[in-house]
């Protein structure tokens, strides 16, 4: 039995990291300046030289070191340790640290206050003359 792990199939990794960037082949193809068939024959891959690498890591705005060390269960427990219970799941993973009324209506009286300094600013000018 040997004790050598499997080797990390870089392929694979570049094509979950594009869709979880929810980039499609093409684009990313566009990005690198070749087709998407080529880019389907790289996921499929298991190895990638150490330049087409670091081409695809600026064209997908990672680091090749983030590709290389890419694992599916570190990114569901990153998304699950920063997901509180009354957080939404569908897109919308955030609370609001602040009444939105609060600030429509700190809106619409910094809008009543320029008004006014308008106001005098041109009642002003008409003095003036």
């Amino acid at each position: 039995m040997s004790t050598l792990s499997k080797p990390s199939h870089i392929g694979r990794k570049i094509s979950r990291i594009r869709e979880l960037r929810d980039m499609k082949q093409e684009a990313l193809a566009q990005a690198l300046g070749t087709n998407q068939q080529a880019i389907s024959a790289m996921e499929n891959s298991e190895t990638l030289d150490e330049e087409k690498l670091i081409q695809v890591a600026k064209a997908l705005g990672v680091s090749v070191e983030g590709i290389k060390n890419f694992s599916e269960e570190a990114v569901l427990n990153i998304i699950g340790n920063t997901l509180s219970d009354n957080s939404v799941i569908n897109g919308n993973a955030y609370n609001c640290n602040f009444n939105s009324l609060d600030k429509v209506i700190e809106l619409y009286e910094r809008l009543v206050q320029v008004e006014k300094d308008k106001t005098e600013y041109l009642e002003k000018l008409l003095k003036g003359k």
